[in-house]
């Protein structure tokens, strides 16, 4: 199944193959760890639901080799129009639309059809010699102090090193360990979102109805696709979304492709961790779509424990995967308050609140060290230019932790992840027992973020 350059250990099995569980098999395979990634779903997911990449989840993207086609596949957000009556006016975006900077290359929101987004991380996972095991639901999980044995609905067992359960907010594997999502329903009115095609409407502007009865409706148009994502309250839309639809804005639908009901909630777990057993993503905290921070969350859920279940299976300490459960928690608590804010509000203004780049691991016993300007250890590495013209994340594309000098004799060690670990005068040969790279060329970074 997998490439000769994967590692002969049981591995890591992981269960959910949407973004969360793609982009934590992707990571492991890259660094040469054998994993299985199965999805109890008969097929891939259709359709657009998490439509909203963020800045940061970019710059992973970029760094597991799928950018370009991620950039291909999307756009930027459009413009949204209010229809009142015979009436419309045209609104801001829920995204920006600024210039690229020499510290952040990525900084718009982007927007790709979820399906899409995970397609072509399967692309990726196919290229490094993996692949997604559909129609497999996990039906038991049993561990020890040295492995993780999961029985299947087909009756066959597997042994592994360490499973992470990425199954989404029904997640089987949190009910096996006993984990409960705590939090609340912030919508009493559940919400259908359906990815619809439309004849005639205007494509260039996300398009509201406020005044639907039961509830505004909104269609907005899906990049690269003849498809209107649409969101309205369920009851509002009933089983009539053609007939409502034509009611509201006079245009018919020719098909639905893919639907959906949601209740907007906020909740979350209180441990990623059991034993050799993880959580990740919708699985550990569950968001409603304000601020589009879900599964850009979950993303940077994987891409943090990837590296270090890496290490551990290469015989690191396997205190190290205590730091996934430290680092992540009380991010996912916060995002979850600020996607609470955003739904209440209904504010279209973010600013840079949901851009996730200026969330860090200051207070993690994996940083250290002195502040350099406004950098401190546990912040993200903003990109930088050498003086030969080359990028600093050309350099940190790839598996390996990485230092750099800077001006006045500093030099900052950045993890696998790109988050600073350390910042001081010593030059580090090795992180958490791995050999570094060392990049050439000094740089000032006194007045970045």
């Amino acid at each position: 199944m997998y490439e000769n350059n994967v590692m002969p250990d049981k591995g890591v099995l992981i269960v959910g193959a949407g973004p969360t569980g793609l982009t934590l098999a992707v990571d492991l395979l890259r660094r040469g760890i054998a994993c299985h990634l199965i999805e109890a779903a008969e097929t891939p997911f259709t359709g657009s639901r998490g439509k909203g990449l963020q800045p940061r989840t970019l710059e992973i993207f970029d760094d597991l080799g799928i950018i370009e086609p991620i950039l291909a596949a999307g756009g930027l957000y459009p413009k949204m129009r209010i229809h009142l009556g015979p009436l419309s006016m045209r609104m801001g975006s829920l995204g920006s639309s600024k210039p690229a900077t020499e510290s952040i290359p990525y900084p718009n929101l982007w927007m790709v059809p979820q399906s899409r987004t995970e397609a072509i991380l399967r692309e990726r996972l196919h290229a490094l010699g993996g692949r997604v095991e559909f129609n497999c639901a996990i039906t038991n999980v049993q561990q020890n102090q040295d492995s993780v044995e999961a029985t299947f609905s087909n009756g066959e067992t597997m042994q592994v090193d360490y499973l992470v359960g990425c199954d989404g907010g029904r997640s089987t594997v949190r009910k096996m360990l006993g984990l409960k999502l705590e939090g609340e329903a912030i919508d009493e009115k559940p919400t259908i979102v359906a990815d619809v095609e439309i004849d005639g409407l205007d494509r260039s502007d996300w398009h509201i109805w406020p005044f639907v009865k039961g509830g505004a409706l909104g269609l907005c148009p899906l990049p690269n696709t003849s498809l209107f994502q649409l969101t309205a309250k369920a009851e509002a839309v009933g089983e009539d979304v053609e007939g409502v639809v034509l009611k509201a804005t006079g245009h018919r639908i020719e098909r639905v492709t893919w639907r959906s009901i949601y209740q907007p909630a906020v909740r979350m777990v209180n441990r990623y961790r059991v034993g050799r057993v993880f959580l990740a993503g919708d699985a550990a905290h569950v968001h409603p779509p304000a601020g589009g921070q879900g599964l850009n969350t979950g993303v940077q859920d994987a891409y943090n424990l990837g590296w270090k279940l890496a290490h551990v299976l290469r015989g690191g300490p396997d205190s190290l995967l205590d730091s996934y459960q430290s680092e992540r928690l009380p991010i996912a608590a916060a995002v979850l308050g600020l996607s609470k804010r955003l739904h209440q509000t209904r504010s279209i203004k973010r600013g840079d609140a949901t851009n996730q780049l200026a969330l860090h691991y200051r207070s993690s016993s994996l940083s250290s060290g002195n502040a350099l300007g406004t950098l401190l250890p546990g912040d993200r590495m903003p990109d930088v230019r050498f003086d030969d013209g080359s990028r600093l994340f050309e350099h940190l594309r790839g598996p390996r932790a990485s230092e750099v000098a800077t001006i006045g004799g500093q030099r900052i060690l950045i993890r696998p992840d790109g988050y600073i670990a350390h910042i001081g005068v010593k030059h580090f040969g090795e992180y958490a027992g791995e050999p570094t790279q060392a990049i050439e060329g000094a740089v000032s970074l006194q007045s970045r973020r």
